[in-house]
């Protein structure tokens, strides 16, 4: 029996494998462009107010304080909203939602829609102090629908369907990196970007920033692998790293404990290299780096201090929400220092990182069983993987050991910042996060760690079928994702007859 027959990995070449990334990028499109199209607009994720930036944007206008929504904005999410996101039919007194405007006569439903209109006209946007990354690409996609003769439901699913080219960078930037991590394993190579392509996570279905962050930090991170793997890292990866932790801020706030990992560990490489005598050499490469990440952000921070009063641009929203802070002594009542509200805090968190927070009829769009399956295998996939990361492992090497631990890090820091937003406030009568349920169990909020998570996930898994073989590997690999598909199907299948989506306009 040849290496290749009791290797099934031996046998797939650099260029087999790349066909594969393509093949998997074909099917993420696919995939992130049928579930985009199933949901109608607009969704429970505050959607509608991540669209009117898009239109303002789009305009030429950046928001310089909390302000209304935008007459063009309103148009739209007047004629195009469905209310089953966050409606009850047994509240209605037929027990049905209505049709959609677009099918009704003008006549019947006027009197409806000025009214919508008047109500919406009135809604503030409290999300205009976010990084305006995001929605500056959103605002030349949705220029070109335009000028492409896109108009009305179409040019807004237009601009959801810009998801589809993240999605597709996404996979690319997990293969890349999962490749320098690990270049003589395929298994880890493949698995990283297959567990994206079908990923249920709901954020690539919506029109919100959320989108863009693991793509910016994925970008990131990769540089980081690279500038912790050389021994003095050139002028042309600092300012390739330094672009995309700017990015990656300049993406959503949420994101800032990523780059305080990333700082942590450029300036554990700068504390190695000058050990060594060699600080000189890396200067111009570190100093690029700092330059290029540090001015885009501090022009930012600038403009929130002086259009909004804080350099975050958060303490409008804050205030708009109702939340206040606690006093210090109360944080410690917080129910997520007993293990049940531990609990609570790292499922909900891990089960809508994979699945999202979607709801539909106000229930979620989940299934409890899915819930603690994603939950279970996340835990126990990451804690093997840190196992196999102690010194006595020779499971990895010294660079990948490095890297696997930042990536964990990364994950750290972002649980523990939700953690910590959690308990500093009170959230009196808001919806969500409330006093009732005071988590933010926002996985979205932490999708910038996407790819450092998976390359932890699957480097778990492939630990966990060491004494297997990449046969039980790949198949293992397949049920996982096999589970997500059939879950999401049969999750969403009550979506896909909705009469507010693409496939009914």
């Amino acid at each position: 029996m040849n290496a290749a027959t009791h290797n099934p990995t031996a046998a797939i070449s650099e260029a087999t494998a790349r066909k594969i990334i393509f093949l998997l990028c074909l099917l993420a499109a696919a995939h992130v462009f049928v579930f985009s199209a199933t949901f109608p607009f607009f969704n429970n994720v505050d959607e509608q107010i991540h669209f009117d930036l898009a239109v303002k944007y789009s305009q030429g206008r950046i928001p310089r304080a909390l302000e209304p929504m935008s007459d063009s904005a309103v148009t739209y999410i007047v004629l195009y909203s469905s209310s089953e996101y966050l409606g009850i039919p047994t509240n209605l007194h037929d027990g049905k939602f209505s049709p959609p405007p677009w099918t009704q006569p003008m006549e019947k439903i006027r009197q409806s829609l000025i009214a919508k209109t008047a109500a919406w006209r009135a809604v503030t946007n409290y999300e205009t102090a976010q990084p305006p990354l995001y929605y500056a690409l959103a605002a030349l996609w949705w220029d070109l629908g335009k000028g492409c003769g896109l108009h009305d439901g179409f040019l807004l699913y237009w601009l959801r369907f810009l998801n589809v080219f993240f999605v597709v960078a996404l996979i690319w930037l997990g293969y890349l990196a999962a490749r320098l991590l690990f270049p003589e394993r395929k298994f880890l190579q493949l698995g990283v970007p297959a567990l994206i392509a079908f990923i249920p996570q709901t954020a690539f279905y919506s029109i919100q920033n959320d989108v863009l962050s693991p793509v910016c930090f994925g970008a990131a991170f990769t540089c980081l692998i690279k500038l912790l793997r050389v021994e003095t890292p050139n002028i042309r990866l600092g300012i390739i790293t330094g672009l995309m932790l700017a990015a990656t801020f300049l993406t959503k706030i949420s994101n800032l404990p990523l780059l305080a990992v990333s700082a942590a560990a450029i300036l554990f490489k700068a504390w190695q290299l000058a050990g060594t005598g060699k600080y000189r050499a890396m200067f111009s490469s570190l100093a690029a780096l700092a330059l290029c990440a540090a001015l885009p952000m501090a022009a930012w921070l600038t403009w929130c201090k002086y259009n909004f009063g804080d350099f975050t641009g958060t303490a409008a929203k804050i205030q708009f929400l109702g939340w206040t802070h606690k006093p210090f002594a109360e944080w410690w009542h917080h129910p997520i220092f007993t293990p049940h509200g531990l609990w609570t805090f790292l499922s909900g968190l891990i089960a809508t990182f994979w699945q999202g927070e979607f709801l539909w009829h106000r229930k979620p769009l989940a299934l409890p069983t899915a819930d603690i399956f994603y939950a279970l295998l996340s835990l126990i996939f990451a804690g093997i993987a840190l196992l196999n990361l102690l010194p006595q492992s020779k499971a990895a090497t010294a660079s990948q050991r490095q890297a696997l631990w930042l990536g964990f890090w990364c994950c750290t820091a972002a649980v523990a910042f939700l953690g910590f937003l959690s308990i500093i406030y009170d959230f009196h009568d808001c919806f969500y996060p409330s006093r009732e349920h005071p988590y933010f169990t926002s996985g979205r909020l932490m999708l910038g760690a996407l790819i450092p998570f998976l390359l932890l996930f699957v480097f778990g898994l492939d630990r966990t079928l060491k004494n297997f073989g990449n046969a039980a590997k790949f198949s293992a690999l397949a049920g996982i994702i096999l589970f997500m598909l059939i879950t999401e199907i049969t999750i969403d299948w009550p979506v896909f007859q909705n009469p507010y989506n693409w496939f009914h306009m």
